[in-house]
């Protein structure tokens, strides 16, 4: 079955997008995917909530006062409300909708606060089993807390804070020395394990940075920095919206001339007409164009006309384009042309595979007639049907 790719909204107040920040640069998609870990490790989730709720009531019957019932009224209102918030932000998510990203981050170091309650309370009611139970229920959070979280390393450290701070007020208030001994254990736990959160969003986010560019240079030419073949098929494909719809012209081009160019010049200055063609391409593409180098001296345009401009007034701009001079180096400037072929779909069809063999065999088409001596100096035309 194939995944629903879900996109998370990033935060948008103050504190909530101080909460998540990461702990260095990272760029847009690093953030958005960032913030979207946050929302993931179900089983962790329910893991915590399930011993969080299961504590607090086995400690409300225990002891049936105000404040056991508070904590226990207070831990299923916070957990039920993250629950709902965590669904109801997947599955906007999954429909590419705004989700409460900003309510579902401040939620959690309000969870960690009911914890840190119950461990306080439990720690002055003078019961040494219920604030053993409490203060064990504290610290076994504090792993989920670390390994679920650790996308926003500041997120982890406020929950931390939360959950085990409490526990050293209460051992101070509780007047049992043993429990002074959480002085020393506590603060450490709590350094040892955002260390440890600011250490793994480190490496998440070095790894990802490292992935987006791999995949970078697996779907771009080295050289021009245009799309390549797998570019270009990746960026038509199946995944979300197909780019490729009726209404979009694709014009395949072929340098007319460049071996002997290599051949006279050498490949450097080969290397450097392709950069140079691969600008006036850009330059004469729209923003929203794919742009892509096939391989050797073949290119390949994907826009959608604007205005009146027709596929073939867009086909003979690229040759008035290519036909300029191209400076090679100080005192060298050479000329050349190039065979331009069309499909414009005109049908519902986006094989964008089926269209670059049509505009492919119409570029050769054109080439040939250059070939035979034909006085057509106007790229072929083909449409796709």
């Amino acid at each position: 079955m194939q995944s629903i790719q879900k996109n998370y909204s990033l935060p948008r107040g103050r504190l909530a997008k101080w909460l998540v920040a990461p702990g260095q640069e990272a760029p847009h998609e690093i953030r958005v995917a960032l913030v979207g870990t946050l929302f993931g490790t179900l089983p962790i989730f329910f893991g915590g909530v399930s011993n969080t709720i299961a504590v607090a009531w086995v400690l409300a019957h225990r002891h049936p006062t105000i404040p056991f019932r508070l904590w226990l009224v207070a831990e299923i209102s916070v957990c039920v409300v993250r629950l709902c918030v965590l669904f109801i932000s997947r599955h906007r998510a999954a429909q590419s909708k705004t989700t409460p990203t900003d309510l579902y981050i401040l939620l959690a170091p309000l969870w960690g606060a009911t914890v840190g309650y119950g461990a306080f309370v439990s720690a002055i009611s003078g019961d040494w089993i219920a604030a053993t139970l409490s203060f064990l229920s504290a610290a076994a959070m504090v792993g989920g807390i670390c390994f679920r979280n650790y996308a926003a390393p500041r997120l982890v450290a406020i929950m931390i804070f939360f959950s085990l701070g409490p526990c050293c007020v209460g051992a101070v208030l509780a007047d049992e020395p043993v429990l002074l001994l959480t002085l020393l254990q506590i603060p450490f736990y709590m350094f040892a394990m955002s260390v440890a959160a600011q250490r793994l969003n480190g490496l998440l986010i070095s790894t990802m940075k490292a992935e987006r560019e791999n995949s970078h240079r697996a779907r771009h030419d080295a050289l021009t920095g245009l799309l390549n073949r797998e570019g270009l098929f990746k960026a038509t494909g199946p995944r979300g919206a197909p780019f490729v719809r009726t209404g979009m012209t694709l014009l395949y081009l072929d340098l007319d001339g460049f071996k002997p160019i290599n051949d006279a010049y050498g490949h450097e200055a080969g290397d450097l007409l392709l950069i140079q063609v691969a600008a006036r391409l850009r330059a004469l593409a729209s923003e929203q164009a794919l742009i892509a180098r096939m391989g050797g001296d073949e290119f390949v345009i994907v826009d959608t006309m604007t205005g009146n401009q027709t596929p073939q007034e867009m086909a003979d701009s690229v040759v008035q384009a290519i036909d300029q001079p191209f400076e090679l180096s100080t005192g060298v400037a050479i000329s050349m042309g190039v065979s331009v072929g069309i499909a414009n779909m005109t049908s519902g069809d986006t094989d964008i595979d089926a269209v670059l063999r049509m505009a492919d065999n119409a570029m050769y088409d054109a080439k040939r007639n250059k070939k035979n001596g034909s006085k057509r100096d106007r790229p072929d035309f083909m449409e796709r049907t």
